[in-house]
């Protein structure tokens, strides 16, 4: 099997708790006599947990690859666990703490291992893929839950449909053997040998766009799929547990039709053009959402899945601009405003409560719709 191959194969059966979250939130609000801002906490501590261990998992990356790639499921399985004890709200945090920490060393992991080698060819098409598998498994989680009686309760429903992640497990010794550690990091033939000198060295603006253009997808996806959908699905349009599944799927549906015909054309046409097209449908979608009347509400979460598709293409904009000694540390830099934005989306709404994270969200959008135009229209272009 491929390291390719092999890094889908663990992050589609990781991501299936992502997507079986979502629709289960009213249901645990209900369950668990949670505030909204309380529930803002839970969805959110998955990506402050992202947040906080982003650099340090960065720097491990370049180390100690394989260790972290086999301690995610580990700390997955943990954290699901916790959560679908449905204790306290602490213990539902904590849970959701553990399963952020578990994703980080995947993600960041998967994401170092596949971009090591920027000669390849393909590099828009391979982290399209990696992020293709990842929507599979959050559309599988989607879907179990939604065919699931509610008769089971949230927490059953939860670890039911992330019983892939057992997968996962089975796994970690065929991820240490083909991602071995690597204490020393590793240096190609005539690279430069002073990695010291990298980390003070500023950075080109085009990554500094590429980190906004992370942080903005990554507040539109948590604070949308994470809240919007779920509360205002449920208690403004009356949708049931099935019909939010319906509705996050829609969008799911559409990022994973367009993954990878829009990693193709981004290796042939080039990654700039590609993200500012998807990224400006993703913002004009996200505003529907946000304000749209339940027609709208829908085509948002279409043109939102769409704009989703472009997740994984700033870094490989980052990577063409980073120097390979140190693109572990600017990944964990990147994802640190990534996950940060996942963090901060459901606390900010949940805090904003059902009335106010409408217009929170719309906002967002607007600035995903400048970025986007700003790529396509650059000044003096």
């Amino acid at each position: 099997m491929s390291g390719t191959t092999l890094l889908c194969l663990m992050t589609l059966c990781n991501t299936f708790c992502l997507g079986a979250f979502g629709p289960l939130l009213p249901e645990i609000a209900r369950t668990n006599q949670l505030a909204d801002w309380q529930l803002g906490v839970v969805a959110g501590a998955f990506g402050f947990a992202r947040m906080a261990a982003a650099i340090p998992t960065g720097w491990l990356a370049g180390r100690y690859l394989g260790s972290m790639l086999a301690a995610s499921p580990v700390l997955l399985t943990a954290g699901l666990l916790l959560l679908g004890s449905a204790g306290s709200f602490l213990v539902l945090v904590l849970g959701r703490l553990l399963m952020g920490l578990a994703h980080t060393l995947g993600t960041v992991g998967g994401l170092t291992a596949l971009l090591q080698d920027n000669r390849a060819p393909g590099g828009s098409m391979r982290l399209n893929t990696f992020e293709f598998a990842a929507m599979i498994g959050v559309l599988g989680g989607l879907g179990v839950v939604g065919v699931l009686p509610a008769s089971l309760g949230w927490n059953v429903s939860l670890v039911i449909a992330s019983s892939p992640l057992m997968l996962v497990l089975v796994l970690i010794p065929a991820l240490r053997q083909r991602f071995p550690d690597t204490p020393a990091p590793t240096r190609r033939s005539g690279a430069s040998i002073e990695p010291a000198a990298d980390r003070p060295e500023r950075a080109p603006a085009i990554v500094w766009m590429m980190f906004a253009i992370g942080v903005i997808l990554a507040l539109a996806w948590s604070s949308v799929s994470q809240f919007l959908i779920p509360v205002r699905g449920t208690r403004e349009f009356g949708l049931e547990r099935s019909g939010v599944s319906g509705m996050l799927m829609l969008a799911q549906a559409v990022d994973l039709v367009a993954l990878l015909p829009v990693g193709r054309l981004a290796d042939r046409l080039g990654r700039m053009p590609v993200i500012g097209t998807v990224v400006l449908v993703m913002g004009l979608g996200t505003v529907a959402v946000g304000l749209g009347s339940l027609p709208w509400f829908m085509a948002g979460c279409a043109g939102f899945g769409l704009g989703m598709a472009a997740w994984m293409l700033p870094l490989g904009v980052i990577r063409d601009h980073t120097r390979f000694e140190v693109f572990a540390w600017r990944t964990g830099l990147y994802r640190v405003g990534v996950d940060s934005a996942t963090f901060v989306g459901p606390i900010v709404s949940g805090l904003l409560g059902e009335h106010g994270a409408g217009p929170f969200v719309a906002v967002v959008g607007i600035v995903a719709i400048i970025l986007g135009a700003r790529l396509l229209w650059p000044p003096g272009g």
